[in-house]
């Protein structure tokens, strides 16, 4: 997009030239008369001519300019493109200057013009190399030139291709930092929707660097961003952050300027998002890993030295009744202590304030992945618009407290928590300082996702997701005043640890589960105070002191608050700072999921055999049995409890002799697995399913999307060796209802062979597969501060997944099934240096 200075400019050239080009004939002349003084450079008149035969190209090419009346096509001639290559490398910085335009100007007069200056590779050289011109008027123009050719997917291509993003980068890194400094933010209304844009002022080279620069950078897919130059990129990325800062700071404080309102304002196109995005993009290059604690080290820190505990814990705990683990922090060594980081970080802070204030000015949110989104990069360009924004009141942050005898939850941004409410609250600057206040009077502050905020943090995380065999772990913080509860009662969908850091806190914990373990996306029931009861049968009441840790699993009501401990140094009722590690398990890693792939893993050893009959409705038929077979599976899942509960197959403890006493309990519970399967799927019932979501125009395999990543598609009913076209869920059902007896008779051939031939061993491998495609990578540097994931209502009811792989989930919110590696990043490096601004 054209600031208001290049207009400016071209019309004033415009007026200046438009009476010798009113003298033009046509582009046939002015062709001849360029070649000839190309050709006679040494003569004095040469450099004249040129510069007036550009002139009259450049203003041909400007819309509204009367160019009927120059005798001049709209277009560049094949014969004047030629031209430029030579042009664009001549010694006069003013033809230079004027050749750029000219290439800019027809990029954007056409789509076909745009191709043809794209296609032509000595242009794009000259343009590319003309950025790095020491002339000022030269660089700005061919700055302009290379915004104006990246208006379409070709020109960004080539522009790729000759590298023009390496040579912009290395330019702005050349400005003086003098004129990067006066950095604003303006406000833009547009139908009502105010759109943020950054500007320098003074200084218009660098806005076009950055401009162009960051329309490339978020142009890039994954291999180039791994193939740019190392060093370049993190020297540009640390400019990048710097920015990021003054621009994130004026976002707090609300501090924009409007448009129109400094003259000396070089506004770009370049959005607060955009530059958020191209900080993230940079990060996948930049190298940096975080390296998870030894899964052993992790095992230390919670349930102690010795083996025993833990395999205490797994066979007689683990989603079967909370643990309360007293503090081992005494007896191990520093290195060995997971959390000791992240305490020494906050002693350093004197108050709660102190910490707590700086944190929550240097957060940004980000939005949910859906979870089939497979790449980050498409998630990206959905999303774009919103990247970046301040953190979100119920997405990222709670400041809530438990009151009354009915103990309902009170929010402290009581509007921002009604269900109707649906713009986002974000937390500017006062409402950030209205949070120390809010702890003042009581209300607990509640933190998503400081695995993205802390890399010691997102160290331990993705060490005990290795030691349960989880794709990731979500961590929240929680910081409550003396004598006050935050969170109602409720029970979670998932497992979580709960490690007391500073102070004390009660927890109250019902004995007996609900009936069935919960799961990931299903609804939560309400659970009122009134229907547990007031008695303190059936609980267990826990007092967690600084270093205890108290497993509860998914399912079990429970609540906290902080109390006096009789005995303490003044028996007074202080505050307390606790973490929780929840161990979410995505369907794939339930025990139901582990089914799902041993059939798939059958089906595709078995396929040569049991797919060879002469009769093609047979085989069709017991192609569709395995589908079937599938939904049956996801039936039994509904209703067994077995079927609900984390599968630990791909536990990093789980070692290959499959005689150890984990492997043992595996093994147990996959025979448990299969003999259900042989008994209770039946064929009718499996059937119905699939007629019901046809009736409701659904995809009754909607639940089983993540089973592509084992490329599930070619299981589904596609042509088997050409023979046979593909038959939809409609025909499927009523292929089967006229052919009924055939059907079942091959979906219980289907069912025998099945469990009858799957072996444990076999489907680990493949049961890897789904696990390393899901992305649980533990290489991501997290800098100290990085981000969080959201709740929010999820849209017509579709699930919703948070960025990073089962990271951080609550409620009807869900989260990323992949793509985690790259997309936390651009909080990870862009907090971070808010957080150090700040402090």
């Amino acid at each position: 997009m054209e600031n208001r200075g290049r207009k400016k400019r071209r019309l004033q050239r415009t007026k200046s030239n438009r009476e010798w080009c009113s003298s033009s004939l046509d582009a046939n002349t002015i062709f001849a008369l360029m070649l000839a003084a190309i050709c006679n450079s040494n003569e004095p008149y040469s450099e004249s001519v040129i510069k007036r035969c550009l002139n009259s190209l450049h203003l041909s090419l400007i819309p509204n300019s009367q160019n009927a009346a120059f005798g001049l096509h709209q277009t560049l001639p094949i014969p004047i493109l030629s031209l430029l290559p030579i042009l664009l490398n001549s010694k006069c910085d003013e033809i230079v200057s004027r050749s750029t335009e000219i290439a800019g100007a027809a990029s954007i007069f056409s789509f076909e013009m745009n191709e043809q200056i794209a296609l032509d590779g000595e242009i794009v050289k000259g343009l590319i190399l003309a950025v790095g011109a020491s002339n000022k008027m030269v660089s700005v123009a061919a700055c302009n030139a290379v915004l104006d050719l990246s208006t379409t997917s070709i020109g960004r291509e080539r522009l790729l291709e000759f590298s023009a993003l390496e040579h912009l980068m290395f330019k702005y890194l050349q400005v003086p930092e003098s004129s990067k400094r006066l950095v604003s933010i303006c406000s833009l209304d547009k139908g009502g929707n105010i759109c943020l844009r950054i500007g320098v002022k003074e200084d218009d080279l660098v806005v076009l660097l950055l401009n162009a620069a960051i329309t490339l950078i978020n142009t890039y897919d994954i291999d180039q961003l791994e193939n740019m130059p190392r060093k370049l990129s993190e020297a540009f990325s640390v400019y990048l952050k710097e920015l990021w800062v003054k621009v994130h700071n004026q976002m707090l404080l609300r501090n924009t300027v409007k448009f129109g309102q400094d003259e000396h304002f070089n506004l770009s196109s370049i959005r607060t998002n955009n530059l958020a995005e191209s900080i993230f993009r940079l990060s996948i290059n930049a190298g940096h890993l975080t390296t998870p604690f030894p899964f052993e080290v992790v095992k230390k820190s919670i349930f102690g030295t010795r083996e025993s505990s833990f395999e205490n814990f797994i066979l007689n705990h683990w989603e079967v009744s909370p643990l309360l683990v007293r503090s081992l922090s005494k007896g191990l060594n520093e290195q060995d202590d997971v959390f000791s980081s992240f305490i020494q970080y906050l002693n350093l802070k004197k108050t709660v304030s102190s910490f707590v204030l700086p944190l929550l000015q240097g957060l940004v949110s980000c939005l949910p992945i859906d979870s089939d989104e497979l790449n980050i990069l498409n998630f990206l360009k959905t999303v774009r618009n919103e990247l970046g924004c301040l953190i979100i009141y119920g997405q990222d942050i709670r400041v809530l407290r438990t009151m009354g005898h009915l103990k309902e939850e009170v929010h402290f941004f009581q509007e921002s928590s009604e269900p109707c409410i649906k713009a986002p609250h974000f937390l500017y600057i006062d409402d950030i300082l209205k949070c120390e206040d809010a702890y003042n009077k009581g209300y607990t502050i509640a933190l998503r996702g400081m695995e993205f905020r802390f890399e010691s943090i997102a160290a331990i995380a993705d060490g005990l997701a290795s030691l349960f065999g989880q794709p990731s772990v979500g961590v929240n913080l929680y910081l409550t005043p003396p004598d006050s509860q935050g969170l109602a009662r409720h029970y979670d969908d998932h497992c979580v640890f709960v490690c007391q850091l500073f102070g004390t806190k009660q927890w109250t914990i019902v004995s007996q589960p609900i009936v069935s373990l919960p799961r990931l996306y299903e609804p939560l029931d309400s659970l009122h105070s009134s229907k547990i009861g007031n008695s303190m049968a059936g609980r267990t009441q826990f007092l967690l002191r600084e270093g205890d840790i108290l497993y509860i699993p998914r399912g079990f009501p429970h609540e906290a608050c902080t109390v006096a401990e009789s005995g303490g140094p003044d028996e007074t009722t202080g505050f307390s700072l606790h973490l929780t590690l929840a161990i979410e398990v995505e369907p794939p890693f339930e025990w139901e999921g582990f089914a799902h792939v041993a059939l798939h893993c059958w089906n595709q050893s078995s396929k040569s055999i049991h797919y060879t009959s002469v009769d093609p409705l047979s085989e069709i038929l017991s192609v569709m049995s395995v589908n079937l077979l599938h939904i049956a599976i996801r039936l039994i899942g509904d209703s067994d409890p077995t079927f609900r509960k984390a599968c630990l197959v791909a536990a990093i403890t789980l070692p290959s002799d499959s005689k150890c006493w984990l492997g043992l309990n595996q093994r147990t519970i996959f025979i448990y697995i299969i003999d259900k399967i042989c008994s209770e799927s039946g064929f009718l019932e499996a059937l119905r399913v699939v007629e019901v979501a046809i009736q409701k125009n659904e995809d009754p395999f909607q639940r089983l999307r993540w089973l592509q990543l084992l490329n599930w598609e070619a299981e589904m009913i596609e042509e088997h060796g050409g023979d046979f076209p593909s038959v939809g869920f409609e025909k499927l059902s009523s292929l089967f209802n006229q052919h009924r007896d055939k059907a079942e008779v091959a979906f219980m051939n289907v069912k025998s062979k099945f469990c009858c031939e799957v072996a444990f061993e076999d489907v680990i491998d493949s049961y890897g597969m789904v696990f390393v495609g899901r992305d649980r990578p533990c290489c991501i540097q997290h800098d100290e501060i990085c981000h969080e994931s959201p709740k929010v209502a999820t849209p017509k009811g579709q699930p919703v997944l948070w960025q990073r792989l089962s990271s951080i989930r609550y409620s009807s919110s869900k989260k990323a099934v992949t793509g985690w590696v790259y997309f936390h990043l651009i909080v990870c490096f862009v907090c971070h240096y808010v957080i150090q601004y700040v402090s």
